[in-house]
């Protein structure tokens, strides 16, 4: 059972009539979700906004070969996979035990691998919960598995909370591998029961065995960051140009002088572990991402385009050289003012999701959709983001700045310190503290000051034109 604020015990009769009330509801337009947690809301605004997918839907449907996954054709990733097929078969025995099956999928939500009670696999298969079927949000609704791809750690999805119909009978826990660079999902672990609950300990089996996966994926990274920064010492002697070296996500591991006054980061100041790697003034997440995949089809592939810096009104030249690691594209050597390399414009950008048209905040069991210039700035709180508005401080959906941050990518937003994402657009003045640091002060009654970080100093003065 539940508690509410005022003491009273829900009991899971009600919790479930609740969110049954609270789906109609939502599907017959309502968009004030009450009584379903900020998760479950947001996933079934994007299953309806964003993915259209059909609410009556009874069998997920069957992998795309158009669908492409982030991990396609990384070998390390092909480790992971193992690794987690090791892993939900030495806890399919206590699943088995309790009427469940555990998944492996890949990180766009196509099952590898399935596995456990006999009975409740053959139901599994009616709902083609089977080996090569997608079950991501956009093909299948909110469920473990897809929702563990949206999410930043462990999730639990159960009866009504599924968006589809046909999966209401299911109760599904699932856990996401991510690579720590570009933050993409990799595999999903995932255990689910039909018409039962799953033990409290679910959480600790799903834990425990993506454990593994993610520590060959830490080390993996830093070893990237490593050879980054020595390829950046080698091409340092010899290229004569304004020089970074960019990882997989478009973050700096190192840049010369030149660089760092173009990307908004220290200089020669080595960052090779993922977790503290510098976020450029620029959005090059795009470019590295695409520079990237290009690598693995063609190792001799160099790629050149134009950007704007907003150190002039002219765009600037900037030319892309893969880095290797053990035959895998880690990052590149970005080159500025270099006009070598086959040229980017025209090609098509990797698939992605159009930026969300509304935030999702959260008040109580309120889900509020808003606009983005009714945002003046989010803070963190650990994984927890808050937005400030004009109607008070609401609790985003998603989990994380870094994931907000991300959504917003190429709006009015903009990362000013390691805690505040800053909404351009509402900045009214800028101060100077005593000893140089500068404060954003908000527009609004409270004229909030935001502080900016040094390492953002240089981003910020361009985006405002100081």
């Amino acid at each position: 059972m539940n508690q509410t604020a005022k003491g009273h015990r829900i009991t899971d009769v009600e919790r479930y009539r609740a969110v049954t009330a609270a789906r109609q509801r939502f599907l017959a337009g309502d968009d004030r979700v009450r009584g379903v947690r900020p998760e479950v809301a947001t996933s079934w605004y994007r299953c309806r906004e964003q993915y259209h997918v059909d609410p009556a839907l009874s069998q997920a449907p069957a992998a795309s070969a158009h669908d492409e996954s982030p991990a396609d054709h990384a070998l390390e990733h092909e480790v992971v996979f193992a690794q987690l097929g090791g892993a939900a078969a030495s806890i399919s025995s206590e699943v088995e035990s309790l009427g469940g099956v555990v998944t492996v999928t890949d990180g766009v939500g196509r099952i590898l691998t399935v596995q456990g009670d006999g009975a409740t696999l053959r139901r599994a298969r009616n709902s083609n919960m089977a080996p090569w079927s997608c079950w991501s949000e956009w093909a299948t609704g909110t469920n473990g598995m897809g929702i563990a791809l949206e999410a930043p750690g462990p999730v639990l999805i159960s009866g009504p909370e599924h968006w589809c119909e046909g999966f209401q009978e299911w109760v599904c826990a699932g856990v996401a591998v991510r690579d720590p660079v570009t933050d993409d999902p990799i595999a999903v672990l995932d255990v689910s029961a039909w018409r039962a609950k799953l033990p409290a300990r679910a959480a600790a089996w799903l834990s425990g065995a993506v454990g593994g996966a993610r520590a060959i994926l830490r080390q993996r990274a830093r070893d990237s960051g490593a050879e980054l920064a020595a390829a950046f010492a080698q091409a340092t002697a010899r290229s004569g140009q304004a020089l970074a070296a960019l990882d997989a996500g478009g973050k700096v591991v190192i840049a010369d002088e030149e660089a760092s006054i173009l990307l908004g980061v220290p200089a020669r100041v080595p960052a090779l572990d993922p977790a503290v790697r510098w976020h450029p003034g620029l959005d090059l997440g795009r470019l590295a991402r695409h520079a990237t995949k290009q690598a693995r089809l063609d190792r001799d592939w160099v790629g050149s385009t134009q950007i704007m810096t907003g150190l002039s009104s002219e765009p600037f030249r900037i030319s892309l050289r893969p880095v290797f690691l053990a035959e895998e594209p880690v990052g590149t050597l970005a080159l500025f003012g270099s006009e070598n390399g086959d040229p980017l414009e025209g090609e098509a950008p990797e698939r992605g999701l159009s930026p969300p048209r509304r935030i999702v905040g959260v008040s109580g069991e309120r889900m509020v959709l808003l606009h983005r210039p009714e945002v003046r700035f989010a803070e963190a709180d650990g994984n927890d983001v808050w937005l400030v508005t004009d109607d008070g401080r609401l609790q985003a959906a998603v989990r994380g700045i870094d994931k907000l941050e991300e959504e917003l990518a190429g709006s009015e937003f903009l990362r000013v310190h390691r805690r505040f994402l800053v909404n351009l657009v509402c900045v009214r003045a800028v101060e100077r503290g005593p000893r140089g640091e500068l404060s954003l002060i908000m527009d609004g009654t409270g004229r909030e000051a935001v502080p900016v970080s040094r390492r953002n100093v240089n981003a910020v003065r361009r985006a405002l034109g100081l």
